[in-house]
């Protein structure tokens, strides 16, 4: 199928909105409904969010493979079911009062891999159903623990009760629940206040378009190519006779231009660009010993 628009369109989403709303003003100015988003924002929540349109929409789960960063600012001495304003705060009598020493003693067990408790108001399945529904409802439940991983929390100011602190992590984090944890150990409790996603992988905050600025020449001008969403994965270089047989179905070997970077060996996944830089697909490993296009943006079909 061929759309008149693909790529990515890295769009500043202001609180209030949600990541559905995002989604639909791109697509409508795009004329499209081949039109997705890559990572959920909570509707309380600011920054990034990132926009797939046509091809593109197959990269999504390659963006999910991207570090997220945030501003996130954390009220000490108050709790509430969703963790955040979202709901009905309640504030801790004579609360407990860390020091910035004692905050930043605490910080390293947060770092690194961690097991993660998610919050009880959010998308997380139970049962079939979202989490928050269930909570919305009164349920009691407790949520298994998943592994998450923190690159970087450091505190970017404190002043009690705000506590406001620099994030990055991987997809699947709970930000709401890193301040809860982390006021846990300190004796007290937080919600969030603010969160602002400044980046997701390579897209800034800075770099996006405003959401209140989306129109048809805005979106049009703000599209980056494809290749933009997997600029973390090793890349290859296909041409000519190599070229014509990925794009038919056909395996190849793996070309000797592949570039490791960061990546693990072996691979997982190579984007392929042709000679022009254009992405035509992912390789992925085949039993057979050999690599395949998929997806395969200039196959039968695509």
């Amino acid at each position: 199928m061929r759309f008149p628009f693909t790529g990515v369109i890295p769009v500043d989403k202001y609180p209030g909105a949600t990541s559905r709303q995002v989604v639909d003003a791109v697509g409508r100015a795009l004329g499209m409904r081949a039109v997705g988003h890559a990572g959920t924002l909570d509707p309380l929540a600011a920054g990034v969010v990132v926009v797939c349109a046509g091809h593109a929409t197959k990269l999504v789960d390659f963006i999910h493979q991207c570090p997220k960063q945030y501003e996130a600012v954390f009220l000490l001495g108050r709790s509430s079911p969703s963790d955040d304003l979202e709901t009905p705060v309640e504030e801790e009598p004579g609360p407990r009062r860390p020091t910035r020493a004692e905050i930043e003693a605490a910080l390293p067990g947060f770092r690194g891999g961690i097991m993660q408790r998610p919050c009880d108001y959010s998308a997380v399945h139970v049962g079939g159903q979202r989490a928050y529904r269930l909570a919305r409802k009164g349920r009691e439940m407790e949520l298994p623990a998943k592994p998450v991983r923190i690159d970087r929390l450091e505190i970017a100011a404190y002043d009690w009760p705000r506590l406001a602190l620099d994030v990055e992590c991987s997809t699947g984090t709970f930000v709401r629940a890193i301040g809860r944890d982390l006021a846990a150990t300190l004796g007290t409790a937080a919600v969030m206040e603010s969160l602002v996603r400044t980046s997701v992988g390579p897209f800034s905050q800075a770099a996006s378009i405003p959401l209140a600025a989306v129109s048809p020449l805005a979106v049009a001008a703000a599209l980056l190519p494809s290749v933009a969403a997997v600029s973390h994965l090793p890349g290859a270089v296909l041409a000519g006779e190599l070229l014509e047989r990925a794009v038919r179905g056909g395996l190849v070997p793996l070309p000797d231009s592949v570039a490791s970077g960061a990546a693990l060996l072996p691979p997982d996944a190579v984007r392929a660009c042709d000679e022009l830089g254009e992405l035509v697909g992912i390789l992925r490993s085949h039993q057979s010993g050999g690599w395949r296009l998929k997806p395969n943006f200039r196959g039968a079909g695509d």
